[in-house]
Parts: C-alpha cells; sequence; structure tokens
C-alpha cells in the first residue's frame, strides 16, 4: 500500500526513528556499523546486565594477563632441577598421607625447605654497578687481549659475594665477585683468545643469583655487547721490496709519449703536436721547430687474489698462511697510497643451480678496514678455482700493472700458468704458493713468476731476492 501522507510528514517521521537509534546506541555504548568486544560480548542489549558483562570481561583480561606475566617471570627463574623438585615434593606429600608413608612424607618437607631456602636466596637486589671496559678492539693472531670486568659498590655496607658470567666467543667464564667494601671497587681481567683470526663477540656480562642446590636462577645483564676482531698476523713490507715488478715505482716503458715524467729525446715538430712541448734551444740550434719526446710510465695498479677454495689448500695453516701473506701485500700497497684491489671468490649457495661467477672486493680504504675483511674471510667448498678468478679480474679490472696470486701447496704449475694467461697482456703476474715449513724457492717462466714460502718471514726476503734477481 502506498503512503499517502506528505512528504514533510515523512521526514519527521524518518527523523524521529534516528535520533531513537542514536539515543539507543549511546546507551549501549555501540556505534552502527562498528564491531568491537563490547558488541560482540553484549550484542544490542542494554542495561545493569549488560554492563556486569563488560566489568566480568575486563577484570578477566586483566587477571589473565597478570597470570601470564607472572608465569614469565616464574619460568624465567625456575630452572628444570626446579620444576622436578617441585613434582616430587608434591607427589611425595599426597602419596605419603594417602597411603601412610611417613618416609615419603619427609621426602616432601625435604623439598618444601628447599624450595623455601631458593626463595630467600632470590630475595633483595645487588647493589654492586658492575661494567665491562675493553681496551682493544682490534688485536693481531696470538697478541694479548683481554676485557676488563668492573664491580662498584656505592652502598654503605659490603656486598654480598656473587658471580658474574662473561660470553667470550662461544665459551662462558665465570667471574667470582667477593664482597666489596663500601665505595670500593673490583677489578677482574678476562682473557680473550686470540689464536684464530675473526670477529668475536664478548658480552654482555650477566649477574647471576641462584641458590646452592641449583632450584632457581635470576639473570640480570649488566653491559652491552661489545666485538673483538682478530686480524691476520701480517709483517711490514718495505716499499723498496716490491722491485719485483718494474713497474710498481712508476718505471718507463718503451711506449713513447709526448707528455709525461720520463724525458727520451727531442724530434721535429709535426702538425698537431701540442705548442706547450716545443724544445726552443734545441729550435735554435737547429733552425727548425723541436719539440721534447717522453717515455710512457705508468700509474700500477696492484691487484691481490686470495684462492679460498677447500681444495686448493691442504690443510687449515696453510690457508692461514696465505691469508696473512695477502693481507701483508695489501696493505703495504695502501700504506703506500698505490691503486689497489683485494678480491677473493664469491662462495656458491648451497642450494644453488650453477655457481656464481663473481668475486668478491675487500675494502681498502685504510689498511685497518681491509685487515677487518681478512678477519672474515674463510675456506669454501664451493667457489671459484684460482683461475677463474683471474679471468673475472682481468675482465672487469681496468689498468692492471701487477697481480698477486696467493694460493695453496695444491695448486700446481699448470693451473697457475693457466691462471696468468688469463690477464691482458704486460701484467706481471706474481703466484704466492703457501706450504707451511717448506723451504723458499723462486722459479721464473713465461709471464709468471711463483714465489713459495715455507713461512711469513720468507714473503719479505723472496721480493728481496726478487729484485736483485
Amino acid at each position: 500500500m502506498t503512503d499517502r501522507r506528505p512528504a514533510a510528514t515523512r521526514s519527521r517521521r524518518d527523523a524521529t526513528r534516528s535520533r531513537r537509534g542514536t539515543a539507543v546506541s549511546e546507551r549501549t555504548g555501540t556505534v552502527a556499523g562498528l564491531t568491537n568486544v563490547r558488541t560482540r560480548l553484549v550484542g544490542d542489549r542494554d542495561g545493569v546486565a549488560a554492563d556486569a558483562v563488560v566489568g566480568v570481561a575486563k577484570a578477566w583480561t586483566a587477571a589473565w594477563r597478570l597470570v601470564r606475566r607472572g608465569w614469565a617471570e616464574v619460568s624465567s627463574v625456575v630452572t628444570g632441577l626446579g620444576w622436578t623438585v617441585a613434582a616430587v615434593t608434591l607427589v611425595a606429600f599426597v602419596a605419603g598421607y594417602r597411603f601412610g608413608l611417613r618416609e615419603v612424607v619427609v621426602v616432601g618437607f625435604a623439598g618444601t625447605v628447599l624450595v623455601v631456602v631458593a626463595v630467600l636466596a632470590l630475595l633483595g637486589r645487588s647493589r654492586l654497578r658492575i661494567r665491562m671496559r675493553l681496551p682493544q678492539h682490534r688485536v693481531a693472531v696470538g697478541d694479548d687481549a683481554g676485557v676488563v670486568v668492573t664491580a662498584e659498590n656505592p652502598a654503605r655496607l659490603p656486598s654480598v659475594p656473587t658471580t658474574v658470567e662473561v660470553p667470550v666467543g662461544t665459551g662462558l667464564v665465570d667471574v667470582a665477585i667477593p664482597s666489596v667494601a663500601p665505595d670500593g671497587v673490583f677489578e677482574q681481567q678476562v682473557p680473550v683468545p686470540t689464536v684464530r683470526r675473526g670477529v668475536l663477540d664478548v658480552g654482555p656480562v650477566t649477574g647471576v643469583r641462584a641458590d646452592p642446590v641449583g632450584i632457581v636462577r635470576r639473570e640480570v645483564v649488566w653491559t652491552a655487547r661489545e666485538q673483538v676482531i682478530v686480524h691476520p698476523r701480517t709483517i711490514a713490507i718495505p716499499s723498496t721490496s716490491t722491485g719485483l715488478v718494474r713497474d710498481l715505482e712508476g718505471q718507463a716503458t718503451t711506449d713513447l709519449s709526448p707528455a709525461d715524467i720520463a724525458f727520451h729525446a727531442v724530434r721535429e715538430y709535426q702538425p698537431g703536436d701540442d705548442p706547450r712541448t716545443i724544445h726552443w734551444k734545441s729550435t735554435a740550434k737547429s733552425g727548425a721547430l723541436m719539440v721534447r719526446q717522453f717515455e710512457d710510465t705508468r700509474r700500477s695498479h696492484l691487484v691481490v687474489a686470495l684462492a679460498t677454495g677447500r681444495g686448493e689448500f691442504a690443510d687449515d695453516d696453510e690457508f692461514e698462511l696465505a691469508v696473512s701473506a695477502a693481507a701483508s701485500l695489501g696493505t703495504r700497497a695502501v700504506r703506500d697510497g698505490r691503486e689497489v684491489s683485494v678480491v677473493v671468490s664469491e662462495r656458491t649457495p648451497e642450494y644453488a643451480k650453477r655457481p656464481v661467477y663473481a668475486v668478491h672486493r675487500l675494502r681498502t680504504v685504510t689498511p685497518t678496514r681491509l685487515l677487518d675483511e681478512f678477519a672474515t674471510v674463510g675456506l669454501s667448498d664451493s667457489c671459484l678455482p684460482v683461475a677463474e678468478v683471474a679471468r673475472i679480474v682481468g675482465a672487469d679490472t681496468a689498468g692492471i700493472s701487477v697481480a698477486f696470486l696467493v694460493v695453496g701447496s695444491e695448486v700446481g704449475l699448470p693451473a697457475l700458468r693457466l691462471a696468468a694467461t688469463r690477464f691482458p697482456v704486460g701484467v706481471e703476474v706474481v703466484a704466492v704458493t703457501c706450504e707451511p715449513e717448506a723451504q723458499p724457492r723462486f722459479l721464473r717462466v713465461a709471464g709468471l713468476t711463483v714465489v713459495t714460502i715455507g713461512y711469513l718471514d720468507d714473503l719479505r726476503q723472496a721480493l728481496h731476492r726478487s729484485a736483485a734477481a
């Protein structure tokens, strides 16, 4: 049936219904079209019952949040032995009283005593201020290194003896702090192992409070985590020891150039020559324009390529010798202000379908930054051989004049000669073969110089010998 009332009457009726709906929403605490926790609990209902349901829900949520927080605190303190003691104590009381076994009841009381002692051990808090100081963040292999743990007692009473734990690499060192007098200070140095290069995480220092049995254990973190970078051992190579490569010092080549450093001769002026190269004294003597001619020199670009394939080294000690040799060559070049590239092979992921043909270039901004990079270089079963590394470096690096290939004893002469052919013509290739305790050897073949070292100090002697050869 059609509503025949005037339009004004229908408008007033719709406005009245809208106001009534708004009022209902205000009473129930809901908004039309909104779905929240209250609407899911009480819907459109109103009154004391709806408010009671909401109140109970809020109380339950707060209680559950408190229970979860308490359980988290308890579970972080009670050890596995503590839960076992609690379970045995409960079972002993139930079984002892149920079956009249006095011996079992005694076990329950003994467990109760242990629990009470454990709770008393956790009461209170330490007033000590514990800090960790790292004198050196960077050391070399074999150097003495350590962190200093300091405990200060600002209180008016002597502190209770306690123990803190200091993680050092993969190990854990316990530091026993005795009773510290008021305003007293206790220091103890914790050694850091430097037998192998790498990056060691030290800290954080963690305070430990536990009962004598080990039922409960509370840990308090006192300091942040620090890092100690153990650099490979290197030797100082004088700049003059690199005389093996004739153009390292920018010595002249046989190429002639109209402008450079090494003067060669004068010749007659030809159209297109730079007027600034005219030699006026020779021009006055000959009566014709004469220009100066120079021998072209090159600024050496040194490349140090370190093999990282596990099959190219006999053992880990041989690889460490190679890392030290490559680091010595690279840092010497950086200190000399030369343009240097230090590369290793990129690793192929374990589940890759094909090998990764790429090299990783170490940062050569400063010697320290380069040694930081060498601290993390390691052997890999899935990386390119040195010949492929040479091919990539020779193709992607412009202006190479000298290339050092640092390899292990498992790389033979044919592989080294193949690697030397991967560099552009005119590049001086030097292969440094590392073989611990071997006699130093020096071999020069076409386009390749092979230097075998048994100790790191042999590298300096080999370069001196090659300079005189």
